[in-house]
Parts: C-alpha cells; sequence; structure tokens
C-alpha cells in the first residue's frame, strides 16, 4: 500500500514535512465522504483563531511577512530574502513566532534593516498592483503607516528579550507575565489563579461535576482595574471565525451517519454560540458515547498544554474515519480495560472501581487544524474533564495513517545505527518496534489517561503547571508497565513474551539521550511530554542502577539495559507514586519530581548528542501537508464525489489557506 506514494516532502530548518494517505476513502459512502468534507471545512476555519491564542502579535507578523512573499518586486535570490522565507514557514508551521515544541522564540537569520527595507519597498509595490488580494496587503489599522507597523512588529520579532517564550514553566517565575501567549492581559499568575480559585469556591456545591473554568475565555485587566472574561464565541471573542466553524458544522449535520451524531453537532453548535461550559461538558459526554459511525471529529478549544497554567485551551481540529481492520487492536484493549485496572500496581484506593464507556479507535486522519497543524499528535484521549471520564468514560484515537507515515519517512535515516548500542538490539527493534511502537500508544490513550481516580474533593487543577507533565507520565507508565505483562500476549496483541523489550529500550534511549537533540544548547526541557519522558527515564536510571545504566563506547554515550523484567518493577513503582500524586492533588510531590528529573540539561551531553545527529543530517521535527479536498458536482451542483489530491505544496497550501480561512 506504499507503491508510489511520496511520504517525505520539502525541509526547511528543523522540520522535515510529510504527507499522509488517505486509504480506503474512495470506498467510503458519498454521504460519508460529504461529511468528512464539511467537517473538514469546519477544522480548517480555525487556524487564525489558534495562531492569535499563541502570541498576540502573531497574526500581525505572519500576514506582513505574507504580503512581502507574495508581493516583493526586488531581488529575492539572496541569502536574507531566503532566510525570510524560511522564517515565514516556520510562522506558518509553529502558528507563531515560537517554536512549536520548544517554545522559544525564533532568531531570524535576517537583520532588522533589511526586513524594514523589503516592507517598505513591499508597500510601494503593492500600491503600483491591480487587484492585489486582500489578504496579502500589509496589516495596517485605520490611519496606520507603514512605519508605525514597523515600530510594532519590530521589537517583538528582532528583540530576544521581548515575548521570549511562548510558554515558560521556570519555577520561581510569574509564569503567566513571562510567557508570551495570548491568553492573560495585564495580569499577575496570583491574580489569574485568585480569579479561578474564586469562581470554584463560588461554585463549591457543583463540586462533583467540576466546570472547568477559564478554558475558553481570554482573562484581561480593564483600565477600571477590574478583572474580565472575554469568552471566545460566537457574539464573543473570535465570533467571526467560529461563525463559520458553525456555517460548516451545520452543513456536517444534514449528511451526518445518524441521528446520535446530529445531536452531537447540534450541542457543539450551541456552545460555540453560548461560550457555555455547562454546555460543552454535555457536548463532551454525548460526544463519547457515539461509536457507531464511521467518522468522527474533533472541533474545538481542548488541550491546555499551550496555557503555563494548564487552564485554556488552544483551539484544534482533526476530522477522521475507522481503520476498521486495525481498530480490532483497540478493541480488544477497551473491551479488557476493567482486568487492566483491577490489576494496576497503584493503591486500590486510586483505582476506578468500575471502568466505564471506553472506547478505542485505529484511525485515518482526513484533515488537520489549528493546534493539531502541521505538527499533531499521533494518539489522543478525551474528554479532559476528570470527572467525565470517571462517571461516562473515554473515547481514544491512534492515527494509524500518520504513523505510517512517521515509519515510511524514518527507513533507512541511520539514527538507530547511530544511538542503539549493539546490532542485536538494533535487529530486535527492528522486529517488534513498530508493533510495540503502536501498542504503547494505544495502551497509553485507550486505558492509560482513562485509568485512576481522584479521591473526593481534589480539584482536577491541584497540581497547578506540572499537572499536564504528571498526567502525561501517568499514561506513559501504565502503558510501559502493561506493554511487558504476557495478558497481552494472551490477548494476541504482542507477537512474542519479549517484543515488549524494544519500547523498553526505545523509550529508555528517548528520554535519557535522543529527545535531547530537540533542545537549543543551553536550554532546558519546557515540554510536557517531552519533561514527562526525562523524568520517567532519569528517575529510573537513578533508582535501578541494576537494570539501566548509561554506558560510554569510543566517546559516545549508549544507553544498556542489563535486566528488562526489573525494569518493569521500576515503572510500576514510579507508576504507583504518580497515581498517588494525581489522585491526592500532592502539589509539592509534584513539584520535587519534576524539578529534579524532568527539567535540567547536563551541558557536555547534550552537545554530545547534537553533534552525533547533527552528522546524521535528520530533520528533528515533522509535519504533515493536509490532502486537499475538493467537491465534484453534477450539471445541477449536486455533489456527486469529494476528489483528495495530494499534489499541493507547503507554500501554496499556507498561502491559500491565508485567502480561504483568513477571518480575522
Amino acid at each position: 500500500m506504499t507503491d508510489n506514494f511520496n511520504f517525505t516532502d520539502e525541509r526547511f530548518a528543523d522540520i522535515q514535512m510529510l504527507r499522509y494517505r488517505l486509504d480506503d476513502f474512495d470506498n467510503l459512502t458519498l454521504n460519508q465522504k460529504l461529511y468528512i468534507y464539511y467537517l473538514s471545512e469546519a477544522t480548517l476555519c480555525g487556524r487564525d483563531i489558534t495562531t492569535d491564542q499563541f502570541g498576540r502579535y502573531n497574526l500581525r507578523i505572519r500576514r506582513t511577512l505574507e504580503a512581502v512573499y507574495v508581493n516583493y518586486f526586488g531581488e529575492r535570490d539572496c541569502d536574507e530574502f531566503r532566510a525570510l522565507t524560511v522564517y515565514l514557514k516556520r510562522v506558518w508551521f509553529s502558528n507563531g513566532i515560537h517554536h512549536h515544541y520548544g517554545c522559544e522564540k525564533f532568531v531570524p537569520d535576517f537583520t532588522e534593516d533589511y526586513f524594514r527595507s523589503v516592507v517598505l519597498t513591499t508597500s510601494t509595490d503593492i500600491a503600483s498592483k491591480v487587484g492585489v488580494d486582500q489578504h496579502f496587503n500589509l496589516p495596517l489599522v485605520a490611519d496606520e503607516t507603514v512605519e508605525a507597523l514597523l515600530d510594532d512588529i519590530c521589537p517583538v520579532i528582532f528583540n530576544q528579550k521581548i515575548m521570549a517564550k511562548r510558554v515558560n514553566q521556570k519555577a520561581g517565575d510569574d509564569l503567566v507575565a513571562t510567557s508570551a501567549c495570548n491568553y492573560y492581559e495585564g495580569l499577575t499568575q496570583k491574580e489569574v489563579e485568585n480569579f479561578y480559585a474564586k469562581m470554584r469556591e463560588d461554585d463549591a456545591d457543583n463540586a462533583a461535576t467540576p466546570i472547568s473554568y477559564g478554558l475558553n475565555s481570554t482573562l484581561r485587566k480593564t483600565s477600571e482595574g477590574c478583572v474580565k472574561e472575554d469568552v471566545w464565541c460566537v457574539e464573543g471573542l473570535y465570533g467571526s471565525v467560529i461563525k463559520h466553524i458553525v456555517y460548516w458544522l451545520s452543513k456536517a449535520a444534514e449528511v451526518a451517519e445518524n441521528q446520535r451524531q446530529v445531536e452531537i453537532i447540534n450541542l457543539l453548535i450551541e456552545y460555540y454560540r453560548t461560550g457555555n461550559l455547562q454546555t460543552f461538558d454535555k457536548y463532551s459526554i454525548e460526544w463519547l458515547k457515539e461509536h457507531e459511525g464511521r467518522v468522527d471529529f474533533i472541533n474545538g478549544f481542548i488541550e491546555v498544554y499551550g496555557d503555563p497554567l494548564g487552564l485554556k485551551a488552544s483551539w484544534e481540529g482533526i476530522v477522521h474515519y475507522k481503520d476498521l481492520i486495525a481498530t480490532r487492536r483497540t478493541q480488544t484493549l477497551s473491551q479488557n480495560a476493567q482486568w487492566f485496572e483491577d490489576h494496576s500496581p497503584v493503591d486500590p484506593r486510586f483505582r476506578k472501581p468500575q471502568v466505564v464507556g471506553v472506547t478505542a479507535n485505529v484511525v485515518c486522519a482526513a484533515m488537520l487544524g489549528g493546534d493539531e497543524y502541521p505538527s499533531t499528535a499521533i494518539g489522543i484521549n478525551l474528554p479532559n474533564a476528570d470527572w467525565i471520564r470517571a462517571r461516562y468514560g473515554s473515547k481514544s484515537i491512534t492515527i494509524g495513517n500518520l504513523t505510517h507515515a512517521y515509519n515510511q519517512a524514518a527507513r533507512g535515516n541511520g539514527f538507530a545505527q547511530e544511538f542503539v548500542i549493539d546490532d542485536a538490539t538494533r535487529e530486535m527493534i527492528d522486529k517488534w518496534g513498530d508493533v510495540c511502537d503502536d501498542l504503547h500508544t494505544d495502551l497509553h490513550e485507550c486505558l492509560g489517561h482513562g485509568s485512576g481516580q481522584l479521591l473526593p474533593g481534589v480539584s482536577a487543577d491541584a497540581l497547578g503547571p506540572y499537572g499536564s507533565t504528571i498526567e502525561e507520565a501517568r499514561a506513559d507508565l501504565f502503558g510501559l508497565y502493561y506493554i511487558a505483562d504476557p495478558k497481552l500476549t494472551e490477548l494476541g496483541l504482542t507477537p512474542s513474551l519479549e517484543a515488549y523489550r524494544s519500547q523498553y529500550y526505545t523509550y529508555m534511549m528517548n528520554g535519557l539521550l535522543t529527545q535531547l537533540t530537540r533542545i537549543l544548547p543551553g536550554n532546558e526541557i519546557e515540554e510536557a511530554h517531552m519533561r514527562n519522558r526525562a523524568l520517567i527515564a532519569r528517575w529510573t536510571l537513578e533508582h535501578y542502577p541494576s537494570a539501566v545504566k548509561l554506558v560510554e563506547q569510543d566517546g559516545k554515550t549508549y544507553v544498556e539495559i542489563t535486566d528488562y523484567l526489573e525494569l518493569r518493577n521500576a515503572f510500576a513503582t514510579l507508576l504507583a507514586e504518580i497515581q498517588r500524586i494525581k489522585s491526592e492533588g500532592d502539589f509539592e510531590a509534584a513539584h520535587t519530581l519534576v524539578e529534579r528529573y524532568a527539567v535540567h540539561v547536563d551541558a557536555k551531553l547534550h552537545n554530545q548528542l547534537l553533534e552525533r545527529y547533527r552528522k546524521l543530517g535528520i530533520a528533528p521535527y515533522k509535519g504533515f501537508i493536509n490532502p486537499r479536498m475538493t467537491l465534484v458536482k453534477d450539471n445541477n451542483g449536486c455533489p456527486t464525489n469529494v476528489r483528495v489530491d495530494y499534489t499541493e505544496t507547503y507554500e501554496h497550501q499556507m498561502l491559500r489557506y491565508s485567502t480561504e480561512y483568513g477571518f480575522l
């Protein structure tokens, strides 16, 4: 199924662009294809929201760069214009001027003087043109000069001390004041925490079903000194975009596969119109119950990784359909969810006495948007509200066609030869790695996130800025512990009792060594998933030296695992502690674990790894170009098919999205 399909595309900076294929799309019914198409339009509409959420200057900067790129008549075959082009591509990729993963601000490889000159020249070039697309004009506000525009954005682009980090997680800092994300205006961390603590206190009667306060709003201090929420809804902030999302959702409801899907979409529309978070909870509950249709979607303000306090959600969208064959694997796990919960190595007080509503599917992504585009997750478990998970369950997806694209792109790149300790271990990974990678993702999303429970009275926000790291560690550890369990072989999910060893080795190698190649020299680990992996691997290295160690060979550092079964015991012990921290809301213990094991980087080791990785010529980050969908209509204008095209370039796609979905 991979013949004649090119999974890799252009490369720039530290990014390799990939393509994903919609296998079996042609065998869907016309209504299913139309359902996907309309949901895809709703997914693409929210792009500008995400960009604005990631920084209040992002849209002005992106549009200025796009205006130059499209309209500049001057010399383009020079180093500085090529550098400007790469900078624009990075802004597209990251939905802003900060790295999508490390959150540090990009350093331009062109000067401020050059940038000012090409923008000024572009303004003249635009004035001389006829019929310039309004989306590629310079983003001037009323009566604003080009010089004033430049004075506004240049300090943000070129001064590395201004808005240095999109999400700052450094302990001791005011995380709100030092983060460039656009969720708060004129407030300190303490003021934000007090505002939402008061909300939760006032709503104490509903403690069993707590509202996700702050999830869909910008919090700002008014000129009068009052704190005010600007809710993201049709008649509120981002309303000009949300109206378009609602339109396409309404079109999707007309061709839905079943009545429950219609009801779900209508609830989501109601939520978008009102901004009411109780309605969002109702929508989430009904959404997770729907599993009969083949097509499904995620659309909304979902994940909170972009907020240093873990309160505000970035906008994202994904449309997908079931891989009917591969889904048998995840359904086997979900059908046995109670067994896994009952045999978990955590205190019985923290286990769910009854696991309900666990749904898990392997899917084909059909369209990616917002915070899931161009870089996206390969596994997702929702909803995020702990009380909904406990009472109604959760829905998990493993995105099989994206994983397949990653695997195809990695063939023969030399990574394993450079970082895996010996031939025997490489052979083991070649034999079982892909199977176990998929299975660990399944366990993480389907069972890990859905496992465990909070003790009564414990707030879901009790761990504050450490909450995301602890939650990801909990899900990873659940998967690591169970991937070695004979139960998986009994269920036919692993080909051998020893297959798990490939996952153990690659996980420890990633957590201790290779993920550091994604970090710039001198930086610490900031991103929650990276912190999670570092926490697990480094804690295990320190506490179980008889199972795993770092060794030197010819001046290179490698992971050596000497006792795989003991390593499983380590994961069991840490899982028990991580679950306790989560269940009890033990902030101090979370703080201690994360700050000790998950943050700091050994400079000497880091430099060695960067040099080894540099010689391989591999881009450390991957992202995707979406397929382009178009409606095929008959002579009466009625849709007869949805055509999928994989040839659109990254540049064309990004400029087209700016034109067709530029609603802010």
